[in-house]
């Protein structure tokens, strides 16, 4: 899952840049702590749990329904920031029976994806910001990747076919790994600097795939 946001004014100075940047991670951290919360929340309430797992097409609608207003409304503070801890606490709540899945299934393997996520993130947004590599024709070639692997896993949903199942959580990564060093590039060298919502919500996304197809293909090993 991704999402393309149109960028607008670069950022010119040092100070500028500093500011955007800090913003941008600061509200990708309250995402991540609310998303967490809306995992723990949704565990804690069975009823909740079973009818997320039993309508999971209408629960990512319920989930998405918040990024497509955060797109339109991304500049109206404090709208934009509603908004987009809304969409992060309800797709906590869309996520929780995967953990609870998991979380079954081997004790200490979330925190284990967790961990690898979080030094996954760390080395390619470090990479992201200390190379001088151009960054922007990656961008088509792994939103292109992005649409085939979504394709591809409504097939599976189809064909149930195991196998497939883990390439596919490899795949993820991969995608989301490459869309995550993209979106920190144009954080850096493309966004303006009040684009910060619309850079928070890229990267979080790009954390949130990138954890669920680690938690996958370790589910996946194990089983």
């Amino acid at each position: 899952m991704g999402v393309q946001f149109p960028a607008g004014v670069l950022v010119r100075t040092g100070a500028e840049r500093a500011a955007l940047v800090r913003r941008t991670y600061a509200l990708v951290f309250v995402s991540v702590l609310f998303t967490i919360a809306g995992s723990t929340f949704a565990l804690s309430q069975p009823s909740l749990l079973q009818a997320v797992a039993a309508h999971p097409i209408l629960s990512w609608i319920a989930a998405i329904a918040p990024l497509f207003v955060v797109m339109r409304a991304r500049d109206s503070f404090p709208t934009n920031i509603a908004l987009v801890l809304l969409f992060t606490f309800v797709m906590g709540v869309v996520i929780s029976p995967v953990l609870y899945f998991y979380g079954r299934m081997q004790p200490g393997l979330i925190t284990q994806a967790a961990v690898l996520t979080i030094g996954d993130f760390g080395i390619l947004t470090l990479y992201a910001f200390i190379s001088r590599r151009d960054f922007s024709a990656w961008r088509s070639f792994f939103v292109t990747g992005l649409w085939v692997l979504i394709g591809t896993s409504l097939l599976n949903l189809y064909f149930r076919n195991p196998a497939m199942d883990l390439w596919l959580a490899g795949i993820t990564i991969l995608v989301f790994s490459g869309l995550l060093i993209v979106d920190t590039w144009r954080l850096r060298n493309v966004y303006g600097p009040d684009e910060y919502v619309a850079a928070a919500v890229a990267i979080y996304l790009d954390l949130l795939n990138l954890f669920l197809g680690i938690l996958r293909v370790l589910g996946g090993r194990r089983s």
